[in-house]
């Protein structure tokens, strides 16, 4: 039983989505359970005939004493051999719900190098979560090596810490020349101009604002350079994003695609991807850019160094001069050059980070955790 805070397009939620559709033919096998709202990573796995609740557990009292109600029903229903909880709220919702109905093969997983400093009720249930760790999960998977140490560094049980790194399924990763074609002319780009491309949900952490700031420098020498944006409020409706690009006269540089149904399309639209995040533990966006055979520039955030390796120009986050400068360094590459940089990023994470590799690791640890129980 995969326990998950919610199941709208995110990170967590599409390694969770691409495990499970990989073991599709274990489907029967899997259950899956949203604490808030089915949304579209929900329906997509219904679809596919993976059984799927969503318990729209709310913040009011009867909301939350409601939805936790619901759960230990489900999990004394399906008494399921392992319950995999994704992301902070989860492991400690779902975490202890499933103890008290007599689970103990309860696996954690923690997606991220740092826990938002803003966020106020997350830092409490790290806090909470910290005291936990000692003894409620079997094991604590940690989506990259940097999340691991920083959780360490908070108090988590390190003895109980293991790191599986996103995989993915490359066959996903493909574009006609057709789909090309409609999508850059949908975005008016010409043949003279070169594409540098983010794609992310618009949040601090992700580093719009770095990324705006670095382009106002960046035409400043190219002047060609266009630059599009994709992810969840990454459009015209994001007032926020609008007055930045206004402060700068970046209108006619930027196109604003916002939420998209096929990425490996907007990705082949790009000549250059860039990932500025001020915080990542290991980012699917610039593995899927890297699967795309795309020259990436990045942030040496989490675990993107790994990721990348030396096949990517990494940068200082939360500095839009270096951030510019990596950008400039790339477009000044001749063309050739910038493909071949792309192609061997390919390389790397169709070698390294297959979806094959990330569900064997997760099987040992389930197997390891049930061996335990045993015995």
């Amino acid at each position: 039983m995969h326990i998950i805070t919610g199941l709208t397009v995110g990170g967590a939620e599409t390694v969770l989505k691409r495990l499970i559709e990989f073991d599709i033919a274990n489907k029967d096998n899997i259950v899956v359970v949203s604490l808030t709202s089915l949304e579209v990573i929900g329906q997509m796995l219904r679809n596919k005939g993976v059984t799927v609740h969503a318990l729209n557990m709310s913040t009011s009292p009867l909301g939350l004493c409601t939805g936790l109600w619901q759960l230990r029903n489900l999990i004394r229903q399906y008494q399921p051999q392992i319950v995999q909880t994704w992301m902070y709220h989860a492991d400690l919702i779902g975490g202890l719900v499933a103890y008290l109905a007599g689970q103990r093969n309860i696996v954690w997983n923690i997606r991220c190098s740092a826990v938002p400093k803003k966020n106020k009720l997350t830092i409490a249930v790290v806090r909470i979560s910290v005291l936990f760790s000692h003894w409620l999960p079997k094991k604590i998977i940690c989506v990259a090596e940097a999340a691991k140490e920083v959780h360490i560094g908070y108090g988590y049980d390190a003895t109980r810490m293991v790191v599986i790194h996103n995989g993915f399924d490359f066959a996903d990763f493909t574009a006609s020349k057709a789909q090309i074609a409609t999508l850059k002319q949908s975005c008016r780009f010409s043949e003279n101009d070169t594409v540098v491309g983010l794609v992310g949900r618009f949040h601090p952490e992700k580093g719009q604002e770095n990324f705006v700031k670095a382009a106002a420098i960046v035409v400043a020498h190219f002047p060609q350079t266009k630059f599009l944006l994709v992810g969840r409020y990454c459009d015209a409706n994001n007032k926020q994003l609008m007055a930045w690009l206004t402060e700068r006269n970046l209108h006619q540089h930027f196109v604003l695609l916002g939420e998209h149904g096929d990425i490996p399309v907007c990705l082949a639209a790009m000549d250059i991807f860039c990932m500025p995040s001020r915080n990542e533990g290991f980012p699917n966006a610039l593995a899927e850019a890297m699967a795309m055979g795309l020259p990436c520039v990045a942030t040496n955030v989490g675990d993107v160094a790994i990721l990348a390796d030396k096949t990517a120009i990494l940068v200082e986050p939360e500095n839009e001069h270096a951030l510019a400068h990596g950008l400039l360094e790339m477009l000044a590459l001749p063309v050739e050059q910038r493909q071949k940089m792309g192609q061997c990023a390919k390389e790397r994470v169709v070698h390294e980070f297959s979806i094959e590799k990330t569900l064997s690791r997760f099987e040992e640890v389930y197997q390891e955790v049930i061996s335990e129980s045993t015995t």
